[in-house]
């Protein structure tokens, strides 16, 4: 399929793109190639980010309706079903389609419909009962689930699309307005950094009341103790990336910088307020701690220092100077997860029938529109999204972003809720279980999935990715490194890049699935 010129570099324009470059090195060439962009609107960024959520809605309905059709599933046709609905839209969103986004919804509503259409037509519960009437018991029913889906389904499309993108942004086939952006501007990417701490912060201990006893000093003796894998692989990768001389971009966090370095500080000055302040007013750290960094942004010489060094003139001595983007934007993180951490405890909250998780539901979808027009108001008054400097307009374009995921993932599953009360017996991994509540006895409800469900193995890549997320983040840094040495991405087709950009996720995530299989969950501490 072709591209549009608009959106990606032409043969003319690589042609004149790389004589400009002739005297570069190749790794200043590839630097070069992911730097000084402006990125794209937030509305397309949104669109992207929601398509995966009715892709996993429409697997888990042809889930259903296979298993109503007795056609049966191996662990070989359900990994094939799963990379095809989660990871194959990804690929083809951020690259070949990422001008007809709203055309790939159209496409997967319209599939979805047909399911849902031959599911409803084929129902084995309520039969005769009018939709008013089903739609009324439905809404009666009781969830059964050990966890919430949509935060599993939120963390792995941040994973899946993180893996894909840090590979595709070195080829031509990649839009070059996805890539990070230089100061402002919100591209696909920007979003993948902060996605992850907020997936993160929905799933803490914290969150999970996983230290409910001892002492504050024994709570933070843990959380520091849990923090050393992650200094081992930033100091690993800092390494690594040195030694072999590995492109980088600059201005995202410095000299030394990486991810896992925002990481630890970010988890220990969290893990240090939230042993002070309750849990329930993490909002309110969140709100503090962003607003005083804007004011100091705007007030004082922060955003100068950011920007220019001490000096002015964009000086790299001393460690500051080096890594200032790093450290410094390290509070724009700490406000996000600290509103990560408030969204997973609301989350988390018990609710026994259906029309309570509507509601909610309701609520995250409120609450994220209301910060896309607080995100509009500070754009225009105050500053445009920098995810430089983790500004407040990234703070909040980051959770409103979050959000809007995380209801469309929460709409998605009641559907697929409703699906499943209509053919007793479905069976849908990493969803929901409807259950009958009882009238007397809540504690005693009958359930409406089968016994098998509990005791079968989950054939799932979402459970997969979600169970060794960190190991499939390293799997895709390394596979990453290996194919950018041995490959000539600036060069490479369109064909070429899409096989294997597709070849490289299928790598990773038969790996981790089979690491499911044998139920093995690696771990570092």
């Amino acid at each position: 399929m072709p591209i549009p010129e608009e959106h990606c570099f032409s043969n003319a324009s690589l042609c004149s793109y790389f004589h400009r470059k002739k005297k570069m090195s190749q790794k200043q060439m590839k630097e070069a190639f992911v730097s000084n962009h402006n990125g794209t609107s937030v509305l397309e960024v949104t669109q992207g980010l929601c398509l995966p959520a009715f892709c996993i809605l429409c697997r888990g309905l042809l889930i259903i309706l296979s298993q109503h059709l007795c056609y049966s599933h191996t662990w070989r046709t359900r990994f094939f079903t799963d990379f095809v609905f989660l990871i194959v839209p990804l690929v083809a969103t951020l690259t070949i389609l990422s001008s007809f986004v709203l055309l790939e919804h159209l496409a997967v509503i319209i599939l979805g419909a047909g399911l849902f259409y031959q599911i409803y037509c084929r129902r084995t519960c309520c039969a005769r009962m009018p939709v008013q009437k089903i739609l009324e018991k439905f809404l009666k029913i009781g969830i059964e689930s050990e966890y919430v889906p949509a935060i599993s389904c939120f963390r792995v499309i941040n994973s899946a699309f993180t893996a894909i993108a840090i590979l595709a942004v070195d080829f031509p086939l990649f839009p070059r307005r996805f890539a990070k952006t230089e100061l402002y501007g919100t591209g696909a990417m920007d979003f993948g950094v902060g996605g992850f701490i907020f997936g993160t912060a929905m799933v803490c201990p914290e969150v999970r009341r996983k230290y409910t006893d001892g002492s504050r000093f024994y709570y933070l003796t843990k959380s520091l103790y849990s923090v050393w894998p992650l200094v081992f692989l930033g100091v690993g990768r800092l390494v690594i990336i040195k030694s072999i001389g590995y492109q980088e971009h600059l201005t995202e966090y410095g000299v030394h910088w990486n991810f896992f370095f925002t990481l630890i500080v970010v988890k220990l000055l969290t893990s240090l307020l939230l042993s002070i302040f309750p849990l329930n007013k993490s909002w309110i750290m969140a709100i503090s701690i962003i607003v005083l960094y804007q004011l100091a942004l705007d007030f004082t010489p922060l955003k100068r220092l950011i920007l220019y060094g001490t000096d002015g003139r964009g000086t790299r001595i001393g460690l500051l100077n080096a890594n200032r983007e790093g450290i410094i934007s390290t509070l724009g993180y700490v406000a996000i997860h600290m509103a990560g951490v408030q969204t997973g405890s609301y989350m988390l909250k018990k609710r026994s029938h259906v029309k309570d998780w509507v509601e909610g539901t309701y609520h995250i979808l409120l609450t994220a529109i209301s910060l896309f027009i607080s995100l509009y108001i500070v754009q225009v008054n105050v500053e445009v999204v920098s995810r430089r400097m983790a500004n407040l307009a990234f703070c909040i374009w980051i959770i409103a972003s979050s959000l809007i995921l995380l209801s469309s993932l929460l709409l998605c599953d009641i559907i697929l809720s409703f699906a499943k009360f209509l053919i007793k017996g479905a069976i849908v991994p990493c969803s929901w279980k409807p259950i009958q509540l009882s009238a007397t006895n809540k504690k005693h409800s009958e359930s409406l999935v089968s016994k098998a469900e509990r005791k079968e193995p989950s054939l799932c890549l979402i459970t997969a990715m979600n169970r060794n997320q960190l190991i499939f983040f390293l799997l895709s840094n390394i596979t990453t490194g290996l194919i950018n040495l041995l490959v000539d991405t600036l060069h490479s087709s369109t064909l070429w890049a899409l096989i294997v950009l597709n070849l490289y996720m299928f790598t990773n995530c038969l790996i981790i699935y089979v690491l499911h299989l044998q139920d093995k969950t690696i771990k570092f501490w």
